[in-house]
């Protein structure tokens, strides 16, 4: 059987069902609840227990990326055992979280690191705003659980410090 484009009713919005599919397997691998990818006035948003949502309107911002794709092709990071979940600095808000600065600068931090309480660890971009995460306490960077410009849930956990 090959992947093949369904008709989505009386839009007349072509779906691609092999990108739906890709994009329900990416919620279960990162424990995310929901993703959405634009192209173009398409829009598709995959979430665990709603179904799948589509929109043919267009963006009210398009993003200045020159690649909208999701930055999946990376496997997410393995999950940290609930023992190291307790020194786990979690995502404040719903976005885009950013382990450097600016594309392509050194990361705020990495494994083994030692760090200040009030040091900047990551940056959850929400909603065109750039929020910094910072350390509660100083210790040591025990693990990063995300990946650069991965999306991220309200209360997930970003950071381990010991």
């Amino acid at each position: 059987m090959s992947d093949h484009k369904s008709s989505a009713g009386k839009s007349g919005m072509n779906v691609d069902t092999a990108l739906v599919r890709e994009l329900a397997e990416m919620l279960g691998e990162t424990g995310l609840v929901e993703i959405e990818v634009e192209d173009g006035d398409r829009k598709i948003r995959v979430s665990r227990g709603g179904g799948i949502a589509m929109a043919a309107a267009p963006a009210p911002m398009m993003a200045a990326a020159p690649s909208a794709a999701p930055a999946a092709a990376a496997p997410a990071p393995e999950a940290a055992p609930a023992a190291a979940a307790e020194g786990a600095i979690k995502s404040p808000m719903v976005g885009t979280v950013y382990l450097a600065p600016e594309p392509g600068a050194k990361d705020f931090v990495s494994v083994g690191d030692s760090v200040k309480e009030g040091q900047t660890l990551v940056i959850v971009e929400a909603m065109k705003v750039m929020n910094p995460i910072t350390a509660d306490k100083a210790g040591t960077v025990k693990a990063i659980l995300v990946e650069n410009a991965q999306p991220v849930e309200f209360d997930q956990p970003l950071i381990v410090i010991g």
